[in-house]
């Protein structure tokens, strides 16, 4: 069984002082989860809190973006290299926010995948669906063409070591969440599709659930064959909430 990943995605929230409680909140009941991996993204400028505060820590730490140049004028970028230097282990790679208001096309995402690669770091792709795109039944190809998309530029090895997440665009930040089922299909299509290059890639790659997850859906969603974690949006900005998610994949794994 793949072991449940759960990583929270703060998205543009935090300060220091808000951001060092959540820390410490979340480090509090983390010793009580035994078998999920939790992996927490705060903004860049947090990242240094994080560093100090996870080190010797079973909760590792990630970044939200990466760049996909190593050094040089690119005002307002940070490098992979530079994340690795502050202790990332995970980096979010095309998220739908990034695709939506900041242009990334899949190119793009490619590498920002290869650039993680190279510090040792995993990169994290999201995939996912609008509501629109969902309604006239394209679900599938919209995945379909995000994931070949990254695998025509880097190759099926590449997810030897990445994990990828769907996130289905509609239920971000709205309220309206995927059924089991319905998540469920994606995910399997998801691997299957992965499958077709690599069985053994897709046996082990984990996929997450994007789609606002909370405590109250996630062991059913977690429940599902092919959901092996959550991208946490929200409910990562609450310590317990959080942890509970994290509880559930525990409860589900063990």
């Amino acid at each position: 069984m793949r072991q449940p990943l759960i990583a929270g995605n703060w998205k543009m929230n935090g300060t220091r002082a808000s951001a060092e409680a959540l820390l410490s909140g979340v480090l509090a009941g983390a010793s009580t989860i035994s078998i999920t991996e939790i992996v927490v993204c705060p903004p860049f400028p947090l990242l240094s809190l994080g560093e100090r505060l996870l080190a010797g820590t079973s909760v590792k730490l990630g970044a939200q973006n990466v760049c996909t140049k190593d050094v040089g004028a690119y005002t307002g970028e940070v490098s992979a290299a530079m994340l690795a230097e502050f202790g990332c282990c995970y980096v979010i790679c095309g998220h739908s926010e990034r695709r939506e208001y900041y242009g990334e096309t899949d190119a793009i995402i490619a590498e920002k995948l290869t650039a993680c690669a190279s510090q040792g770091m995993i990169p994290i792709l999201c995939v996912g669906e609008t509501l629109q795109q969902r309604e006239q039944g394209l679900t599938e190809d919209v995945i379909a063409g995000q994931l070949e998309g990254v695998i025509s530029q880097i190759g099926i090895d590449a997810f030897n070591q990445a994990e990828i997440a769907y996130e289905p665009v509609w239920a971000i930040g709205t309220g309206m969440t995927a059924t089991p089922e319905q998540a469920q299909d994606v995910h399997a299509f998801i691997r299957q599709r992965i499958a077709e290059r690599s069985q053994t890639i897709a046996e082990k790659i984990r996929i997450l659930y994007g789609g606002s997850m909370k405590a109250a859906n996630a062991r059913d969603l977690l429940s599902q064959a092919d959901i092996d974690g959550g991208l946490i949006g929200g409910a990562s900005l609450v310590a317990g909430d959080f942890l509970a998610i994290c509880q559930a994949g525990d409860l589900v794994a063990g």
